[in-house]
């Protein structure tokens, strides 16, 4: 009977051992991150070519990142944001006088993001880093369906970022983006109002002459399933 409890507290505590030593000797990796966004959202185009941060609206989303490992990561967004323009103004003057237009867009994006530090709690033998910068870039699709005509476009997604991490599961971050579509018609939201879907009657292909959309997101994302649970003892 002792013979047997002793096997039985050996057993229980070789499981004990592997369960602590990681969180004690070793730092954590964990696979995906969910969480949520929020923050400001600003277009770019005929009625606003190059005023950053004007007319900014409400943004929000969702967001979930795969971890290759502490500096590459694989990121997917959905996100819904208010965009709005105005000519009066500005240094152009279109055929047909001056308009204002204002639209509700959804976003679905993914990126892929290179963090310019081992992204960690900053703890162990990895050297990690609770703070870094990054840069992103990936693909995506806007979806407008607002008056006069719904307009669907695939977009070209580039921006910088910053995360840092609050706890062993939890992010916080800020992130600034830039969402490049192949339309023209992001500003087109009345039927009476000066055309600005190619207002001078010049022509453009590909991504030139077409309207963007930015993003100023803070986000806080939960870590979610270790990628390993290793015994060193």
């Amino acid at each position: 009977m002792i013979k047997r409890f002793g096997k039985i507290y050996v057993i229980l505590s070789g499981i004990f051992m592997c369960l602590a030593l990681p969180l004690h000797s070793e730092e954590l990796e964990y696979k995906y991150e969910l969480g949520g966004m929020t923050g400001g959202s600003f277009y770019l185009g005929d009625a606003n070519y190059s005023g950053m941060f004007k007319n900014m609206n409400i943004m929000g989303g969702v967001v979930w990142r795969y971890n290759f490992n502490p500096r590459m990561v694989l990121k997917t967004n959905l996100a819904m944001a208010r965009i709005s323009g105005d000519t009066a103004g500005g240094e152009n003057k279109f055929p047909g006088g001056d308009t204002d237009f204002s639209r509700t867009i959804y976003d679905l994006g993914v990126q892929f993001e290179y963090n310019f530090f081992a992204y960690g709690e900053g703890t162990g033998y990895k050297r990690t880093h609770r703070l870094t910068p990054y840069i992103m870039g990936g693909i995506g699709a806007t979806f407008a369906p607002e008056p006069l005509e719904s307009v669907f476009t695939p977009n070209i997604a580039v921006g910088v970022g910053a995360k840092y991490k609050l706890a062993p599961r939890l992010n916080l971050g800020c992130e600034l983006s830039f969402r490049m579509t192949f339309s023209d018609k992001l500003d087109v939201t009345k039927s009476d109002a000066p055309i600005l879907e190619d207002p001078y009657d010049i022509k453009s292909s590909g991504m030139k002459n077409k309207d963007s959309y930015s993003f100023f997101a803070i986000f806080l994302t939960y870590d979610l399933s270790p990628k390993y649970r290793e015994c060193n003892n």
